[in-house]
């Protein structure tokens, strides 16, 4: 048998799980089989992984092409073989042909299909040979040339036009920008000393961009002094302080009722230190996670299992932070599979249960309190027409627009002027925020806020 890469090894079997849909890419990236390669080894079945992912509609149009039966179906570990290599071939320039080829061929031996190994060494012979021009003249072209699902593409043209949508396609091809939040400006010179090189975040004053280093093997990292946290995700909590109005004769009762992994309770608990904060979890797994990170913070943080869809209707709450699941679609870069699962029939499922957990987050709010909703989804059908329904069935409550907590959050010195400067210009129609992926260094973002009246 002759040799196979540790990274190519771990980048098959990485594929091969998400494809069988056992779990994110992400989260497979960073199990023991991966952290137990070299650093390069690590850093190439990672670049394999998320480049095959990213790059899969392209690179099945290509393949499809060479095939002499273009519609024939091809057992998932050739397919992914052939990917391997294509990905290597059309996107990795450092990379010999050979290698890609040769490894991909062994690849599919090794995993039990010795006579379609000359049939992917075949293929990626000739598209070796191949040149590739991809026009983007239109959204289909665009869809393609930036492996990106026709559907999703044609419905942000429409809703934001094709300059736009193509910033978006491009932001979902790169790797994202690695954000940190930092416990304070001491832990900055901290980094600087173990070797991590940073600049100041776009948005937040306590955000940074991480240039180079191995954050991941800081001390501060594992003591929670810093946190991996991509900046629109820090801003949704920030908001959410800002608009907090407890009433002056008790301390502030707060609810996150989509609370895990616990990024933005933390940013809540932080700003609110007299706060009482429920934090909820439907899931039990989830929920143990939420609870030891959230720990620090002792019985001011109660950690709840409960659906988001059935909260009590105390009304006891000044804020309630409903940052509720969605489809994803403004993390395309950094959840590349989300593109191949996900259906246009989805939409209407999740917006269905959006709409009532932000229904039950309006209940459990008392009159005066308001409701911060938000989705990392670019889609109107979990944004803003989440928010249009749910109004509509409640005469009590009304949106409260978001820039002058912008403002706001500049002067209290929690937000970048760059930031104050820029945000303004992603306010929609309505008062609402919408952060576009290549608009900052961030994720896709919807955040709203809603104020019940009484």
């Amino acid at each position: 048998m002759a040799a196979i890469s540790a990274a190519r090894k771990a980048a098959f079997a990485v594929l091969m799980a998400v494809g069988r849909g056992q779990s994110h890419s992400d989260d497979l990236l960073r199990e023991k089989n991966v952290n137990a390669l070299s650093a390069p080894d690590r850093n190439l079945a990672t670049a394999l992984v998320l480049g095959v992912l990213r790059w899969q509609i392209q690179l099945d149009h290509q393949l499809q092409i060479l095939l002499k039966r273009p519609n024939a179906r091809l057992d998932p570990e050739v397919l992914i073989a052939l990917r391997l290599g294509a990905f290597q071939l059309m996107h990795l320039d450092r990379i010999p042909a050979r290698a890609a080829i040769d490894e991909s061929v062994e690849l599919a031996k090794q995993a039990g299909h010795r006579f379609a190994s000359g049939m992917v060494n075949a293929v990626l012979r000739k598209l070796a040979t191949s040149r590739f021009n991809f026009s983007e003249e239109s959204s289909s072209e665009l869809a393609l040339a930036q492996a990106h699902p026709a559907w999703m593409v044609e419905r942000w043209a429409g809703f934001f036009g094709l300059e736009t949508a193509r910033a978006i396609c491009l932001h979902g091809q790169s790797q994202p920008v690695l954000s940190i939040r930092l416990e304070g400006p001491d832990v900055e010179a901290e980094l600087g000393v173990a070797g991590v090189s940073l600049e100041p975040g776009e948005l937040l004053s306590a955000a940074r961009t991480v240039l180079s280093g191995d954050i991941t093997a800081t001390a501060a990292l594992r003591e929670g002094r810093v946190r991996l946290q991509d900046e629109g995700s820090q801003l949704v909590a920030e908001l959410a302080w800002c608009g907090a109005k407890p009433q002056a004769d008790r301390e502030a009762a707060i609810l996150d009722c989509c609370a895990a992994p616990g990024g933005k309770t933390l940013i809540v608990a932080e700003r609110n230190p007299e706060a009482h904060i429920v934090a909820c979890e439907s899931s039990s797994k989830r929920l143990a996670q939420l609870r030891q990170r959230l720990s620090p913070f002792g019985s001011r943080v109660e950690c709840r299992q409960a659906d988001a869809t059935a909260m009590a209707d105390e009304s006891a709450y000044d804020l309630v932070l409903a940052d509720v699941p969605c489809s994803g679609t403004g993390t395309l870069g950094r959840n590349p599979e989300i593109r191949h699962r996900l259906r246009p029939e989805d939409l209407v499922r999740q917006a269905e249960r959006q709409r009532a957990i932000l229904a039950a987050a309006l209940r459990a709010v008392r009159p005066g309190g308001r409701v911060v909703y938000s989705t990392c989804s670019l889609e109107p059908e979990e944004n803003e027409q989440v928010i249009a329904a749910v109004l509509t069935e409640t005469p009590n409550a009304c949106a409260v627009p978001l820039a002058p907590h912008i403002e706001g959050l500049l002067e209290a010195g929690i937000l970048t002027a760059s930031g104050a400067e820029r945000l303004p210009r992603c306010i929609t129609p309505e008062g609402f925020l919408r952060l576009l992926p290549g608009t900052f260094h961030t994720d896709g973002f919807f955040i709203a806020m809603i104020e019940r009246i009484s």
